[in-house]
């Protein structure tokens, strides 16, 4: 089994596709509206922001989260900057010997979204 598909609230097409296109670096890959959807590829896992989906918390992998929160710089609430959850002893939730840095924003629509990135201490 596999994960197929995420949603994520959006009032704002045009607005969330900007943020979401700077975020991930990468343009949608579909938008039909109505009924109000686009989505962006995740790697083979589909990116919905929807009118009519809850908010839900996502965490995205990023190469570097220092890195990330300035490319969003004046485009999202940074709501916890950037800070070691822990390191990473075995390769059983990340890679082995690597830090794990997360940092918390708030996307064009007001979702809460994780950022994850893996460094070397």
């Amino acid at each position: 089994m596999r994960l197929v598909q995420i949603a994520q609230h959006a009032d704002d097409l045009d607005r969330a596709a900007e943020f979401y296109t700077v975020l991930l670096e990468r343009t949608p890959t579909a938008k039909f509206d109505p009924p109000g959807l686009l989505f962006f590829d995740l790697d083979g896992v589909r990116l919905l922001l929807d009118r009519s989906a809850p908010s839900s918390l996502m965490y995205l992998h990023v190469e570097n989260v220092h890195e990330t929160i300035e490319r969003l710089d004046g485009l999202a609430e940074v709501v916890e900057k950037p800070h070691v959850i822990f390191t990473h002893d075995d390769d059983k939730l990340g890679p082995a010997g690597h830090e794990e840095w997360q940092a918390f924003v708030r996307d064009s629509e007001g979702n809460l979204v994780g950022l994850v990135s893996f460094q070397r201490p």
